[in-house]
């Protein structure tokens, strides 16, 4: 949970986690993972160990003091209120999950247009509405490098284009915290780095995130904080000299050898 000073006080499975990231509840997925946080100018990642098909329970989910979900309170919410807390957060699929039929442009403003015609003003302002969408969508592609094609189609991107484009769509509706579930592991490594320089830039404009990967490399390059956790348990956290070179824990150790011998 994150308190209005700003101050994270996470709890998973009973291991407390505090620091000045502006970041609510993560689940930590089955396999051996890594969380990162980015909030502000610091940024944390988590390297979560996890039996495969055990998933995390979260308790409770809080962005800046707002509680959004509360896994002991058996009230059910609205559609109204589920989407409204649904907004908090964006989405970076695996495997983009672009919408085919659609062009780049069309995919980034999908979700605002769909958002927009819940407001009160929309009919008298629809002209209106739907320009400065459109605006917002060709800046979100041009800041991932991709404004020469708008007009292009998913099937016209090579992977790491069309994960930019995935992340410009999930910007689209401003979220507060950003979510990315395995970025790279369907591109290639070449394509990688277009991915980690997108990450470099939303970071350096204090956007807030969330980012499961496999690759070691990648969470050390890009994390200011490090935290290595085993069954939903914190086991080791420090800056990413201190868990990946410095290592104390032992357990650590064993999980990162895996990956230091390949």
């Amino acid at each position: 949970s994150c308190g209005g000073d700003g101050t994270l006080n996470e709890v998973v499975n009973g291991a407390a986690l505090q620091s000045h990231a502006a970041v609510g509840c993560f689940p930590c997925g089955s396999g051996n993972d890594f969380v990162k946080y980015y909030g502000g100018k610091q940024h944390f990642s988590d390297i979560g160990a996890v039996l495969a098909g055990q998933a995390q329970a979260i308790d409770v989910i809080r962005v800046n003091d707002k509680l959004l979900f509360d896994g002991t309170d058996t009230h059910a919410l609205n559609d109204a209120q589920i989407r409204e807390n649904r907004l908090h957060f964006g989405l970076v699929f695996q495997n983009f999950n672009l919408f085919p039929q659609y062009t780049v442009l069309e995919n980034v403003c999908l979700a605002p247009l769909l958002h927009a015609r819940e407001r009160a003003d929309y009919k008298a302002n629809a002209k209106q509405i739907h320009a400065e969408i459109e605006t917002k969508a060709h800046k979100l592609i041009d800041n991932v490098g991709l404004s020469a094609k708008c007009d292009a189609y998913p099937c016209e991107l090579s992977g790491g284009q069309q994960q930019r484009v995935a992340i410009a769509r999930a910007l689209a509706l401003d979220p507060e915290i950003l979510f990315f579930d395995e970025p790279t592991s369907a591109l290639d490594p070449e394509l990688t780095g277009e991915i980690l320089r997108v990450i470099k830039d939303l970071a350096q404009r204090d956007m807030t995130m969330v980012i499961v990967t496999h690759e070691m490399q990648f969470a050390q390059e890009v994390s200011d904080q490090v935290i290595f956790m085993d069954d939903g348990v914190i086991v080791e956290q420090g800056t990413p000299d201190e868990v990946f070179v410095h290592t104390k824990n032992e357990r650590t150790k064993a999980f990162l050898s895996r990956f230091n011998n390949q």
